[in-house]
């Protein structure tokens, strides 16, 4: 009886040594697999950044683009107005200095 009793203690001792071992194997594998999908995560926001950031810039620059077209637009039509207003004084003026001249030569 003794030596059953003992056997089975041992047997229970060798059972709660394996349940441990394999607690010990299933931890490490959790951890393993927890480590790799926060790897996963990581790059995946570090990818997922790098894409707004560079979709960001790729609208920051169209949008200059279209203020840069904008700005010369606008400047080659002042032009072209202030051109114009000048071109209808340019008769004005050139009457005006030749009156001066004649005046001058007159005088």
């Amino acid at each position: 009886m003794k030596t059953e009793v003992l056997k089975s203690i041992k047997q229970t001792e060798e059972d709660y040594k394996k349940m441990i071992s394999e607690a010990e194997v299933e931890k490490k594998r959790i951890i393993a697999d927890a480590e790799v999908e926060a790897a996963n995560l990581i790059a995946k926001a570090e990818k997922d950044a790098e894409e707004y950031k560079n979709k960001r810039i790729a609208d920051a620059r169209s949008e200059a683009k279209e203020q840069y077209a904008k700005i010369v637009k606008d400047g080659e039509q002042n032009a072209a107005s202030i051109k114009k207003k000048a071109a209808a004084n340019l008769d004005k003026a050139v009457g005006l200095l030749v009156e001066q001249f004649k005046v001058k030569l007159n005088v």
